[in-house]
């Protein structure tokens, strides 16, 4: 998906508030991050979930973290995305690999909300793409089919010996 010569939107004042994960957010980032994993019917063990909130804030890794919050200040998703270069060109693609909003606060715009975020500061930061996966059932593929529709990719996974998969990992 090219973002090339695109003018960015102009802010919506009324649009729910995304931002950088903060260490501050840790309590509601982990209360969000365990129903993530519910969702998906995934066991991450505790010392994963550690690491990857350390990943968060270190400058040395290339995962990152965004936050939405409602009309009210309290966080009820979040994203993370990775960084990384690719052969075919000089700049960075993004990865979106984790987009949660807990299911209370769904169809009011904040995934949306996110995903929009990152298109612009993917376009701020010279990203060459912005891409992501889902399951084929997701019922969140409406959301992500108004960006833009799904490609032909197919995707494998090999699994490396001695390293267990999440339980339902597709």
């Amino acid at each position: 998906m090219s973002m090339e010569g695109a003018a960015l939107p102009e802010p919506d004042e009324d649009a729910p508030l995304v931002r950088d994960i903060d260490p501050e957010d840790e309590a509601e980032w982990r209360t969000l991050w365990d129903g993530y994993c519910r969702f998906y019917g995934v066991s991450v063990p505790e010392h994963v979930t550690d690491a990857l909130w350390r990943r968060l804030f270190d400058p040395e890794t290339s995962i990152y973290g965004i936050v939405v919050e409602d009309d009210e200040g309290e966080v009820q998703g979040f994203a993370h995305y990775v960084l990384h270069p690719y052969s075919w060109g000089t700049e960075q693609l993004c990865y979106l690999e984790d987009l949660y909003v807990v299911p209370e606060a769904r169809g009011q715009g904040l995934g949306r909300a996110m995903i929009a975020f990152l298109r612009d500061r993917a376009r701020e930061q010279g990203w060459a793409r912005l891409y992501w996966m889902t399951r084929a059932d997701n019922s969140a593929r409406r959301l992500y089919d108004s960006f833009v529709p799904a490609d032909d990719h197919v995707r494998y996974l090999l699994r490396m010996a001695g390293i267990a998969p999440p339980k339902n990992e597709g």
